[in-house]
């Protein structure tokens, strides 16, 4: 999606209808920073507030994301293509957060190494006191558990799971997620759809 021209789309929109960014910002309780970023085409409005927007400018969504107004022999096509982009810009955008948990995996399980591994080279043979160790290693121990308990709610937002018994894709949980036995990304979960417990795969797309 092009944002510049989005931006400069809402930019029009609110100008005719004779708002300024503060006034369109309280009506969709956002900041006029908010605004000013969407119209310098910085940022997409979020979709928890695209239909508010919309109904505050009197466009539709489909004008909205394409930046223009649309004809109503052209809207259906347009609405197709912006729901195609919709779901490849969440697929890549799932994608970059599954890599950025495995680093943070990674990361975070080298720091309790580091650190557990110099609490007790430097306890044996620096002199470290006990106490030192100890710390150095409950440090390493909490920061990895807090980069695997973020690791758990990148997996859990980003993309599907695809049940193995009937192949439909769901979101489950966060605790599911967190508690559920697993191989890798594959984890041991009932569907919502069929009700069967099984391995289910996490995907990208639906």
């Amino acid at each position: 999606m092009d944002l510049v021209k989005i931006g400069k789309f809402i930019a029009e929109k609110r100008k005719a209808k004779n708002l300024t960014q503060l006034q369109l910002a309280e009506r969709l309780y956002v900041t006029d920073r908010a605004v000013s970023k969407w119209e310098c085409g910085r940022s997409l409005p979020d979709s928890s507030i695209m239909l508010e927007l919309c109904k505050a400018l009197d466009i539709s969504v489909n004008e909205l994301l394409t930046g223009e107004e649309l004809e109503m022999e052209t809207y259906n096509k347009q609405a197709e293509e912006n729901l195609i982009q919709m779901i490849k810009e969440k697929e890549e955008s799932d994608k970059r957060f599954l890599n950025l948990e495995i680093v943070l995996g990674i990361t975070g399980t080298l720091f309790l190494l580091v650190m557990m591994f110099t609490g007790i080279l430097g306890y044996q043979y620096l002199g470290l006191p006990l106490w030192a160790m100890l710390l150095m290693m409950s440090v390493g121990f909490v920061v990895f558990m807090v980069a695997i308990l973020f690791c758990v709610l990148i997996e859990q937002k980003a993309g599907y799971y695809e049940c193995k018994e009937c192949h439909q894709t769901f979101v489950p949980t966060y605790s599911q997620v967190l508690f559920a036995p697993h191989i890798n990304r594959t984890r041991y979960m009932k569907c919502p759809h069929c009700g069967k417990r099984a391995y289910q795969k996490k995907v990208i797309s639906k």
